[in-house]
C-alpha cells in the first residue's frame, strides 16, 4: 500500500515537472496586462507574416536531417550489426560523442574541417551538418536497440539459405522489421531540428527557433502563444508519425476488434 502511494506521488511529481512550466507559458501568453486576460497574442501571431519562412525553413532541415540520417546512419548500424558486431562498441562510442561536444565547438570544428562546396556552406542546409551529429545519439540509440532485439543471425541464415543477397537481406528482411524504431528515429531527429536554437543563432541562420527568441526580446506574451503553437504542432506531428508508421495490418485488426 505504502510503496504504491509512493509511486503514485512520485508519477504525480513528475508530472508536475512538466507540466507546471507548459501551464504558466499558457496563462502568460494569455495575458493582456490591465486589460486581463485573452487571446490578443495569438491573434498577433497568426498575423505575422515573418514567422512562415522561418517555420518552412525549419521544416525542410528536419527533412533534410531525416534522410541523412537514414542514408549515413542506418546503413552503417545495419551493417555493424549483420556483419561486424565487433566493431558494435567502436559505433556505439561515435555515436555517443556528441553528448560531451560544446555546439559552439561543433560549430568550430565544422567551420574549419568543411570549407565547401559554396552553395552548401552559404546555404542554410548547412546546419544539416551540425543538426545530424547533434541528432546521431537519439536516432542511433532508436535503431541499436531495435537491432537488439531482432534475431539477426537466424534471419540472415534463413534468408541466405532462399538465396537472398546481403543488400536483398537488408531491404526485404531488416527493414521491415524495422519500421518503429525508424519512426522512433525520426521522430527524435525532428524534434532536436525544431528545439535547436544555438548553432543556428551563431551562423546567422533564421530558423523558426531563432525567430522565437528574437521575438521573445520584445515581444513576451507573443513568444510565450508561439510556443504553446509550436508545442502543439510538434505533439501533432509527432502522433501523426507515431500512427502512420504503425503496421498497417495491427492497426487493421485493431480497428476491426480483433485484436
Amino acid at each position: 500500500m505504502i510503496g504504491k502511494t509512493a509511486r503514485s506521488i512520485f508519477i504525480a511529481l513528475i508530472g508536475a515537472f512538466f507540466a507546471l512550466p507548459l501551464i504558466m507559458t499558457a496563462v502568460f501568453s494569455l495575458s493582456q496586462g490591465q486589460a486581463g486576460y485573452g487571446l490578443a497574442a495569438y491573434a498577433q501571431l497568426f498575423q505575422r507574416a515573418d514567422l512562415l519562412d522561418p517555420l518552412l525553413l525549419t521544416m525542410k532541415l528536419a527533412v533534410a536531417t531525416i534522410g541523412l540520417i537514414f542514408l549515413a546512419m542506418v546503413p552503417a548500424v545495419i551493417a555493424v550489426h549483420l556483419f561486424a558486431p565487433r566493431l558494435h562498441g567502436l559505433l556505439e562510442a561515435i555515436a555517443i560523442l556528441p553528448f560531451v561536444v560544446p555546439a559552439i565547438a561543433l560549430v568550430a570544428g565544422l567551420t574549419a574541417l568543411i570549407q565547401g562546396p559554396g552553395w552548401l556552406v552559404g546555404s542554410p542546409y548547412y546546419l544539416t551538418l551540425p543538426y545530424f551529429v547533434l541528432a546521431l545519439p537519439y536516432a542511433y540509440r532508436a535503431i541499436d536497440v531495435a537491432l537488439g532485439t531482432i534475431d539477426l543471425p537466424q534471419l540472415r541464415l534463413a534468408a541466405s539459405s532462399l538465396g537472398a543477397h546481403p543488400r536483398q537481406i537488408i531491404f526485404w528482411v531488416v527493414l521491415p522489421n524495422l519500421r518503429p524504431a525508424l519512426v522512433n528515429a525520426a521522430l527524435m531527429t525532428f524534434t532536436v531540428v525544431l528545439g535547436e536554437f544555438t548553432i543556428a543563432n551563431i551562423l546567422l541562420f533564421r530558423t523558426f527557433p531563432v525567430s522565437l527568441g528574437l521575438i521573445g526580446r520584445s515581444e513576451p506574451t507573443v513568444a510565450a502563444a508561439l510556443s504553446i503553437v509550436s508545442f502543439l504542432l510538434t505533439w501533432a506531428a509527432l502522433f501523426g508519425a507515431l500512427r502512420a508508421g504503425r503496421d498497417p495490418a495491427a492497426l487493421g485488426a485493431r480497428i476491426n476488434g480483433t485484436t
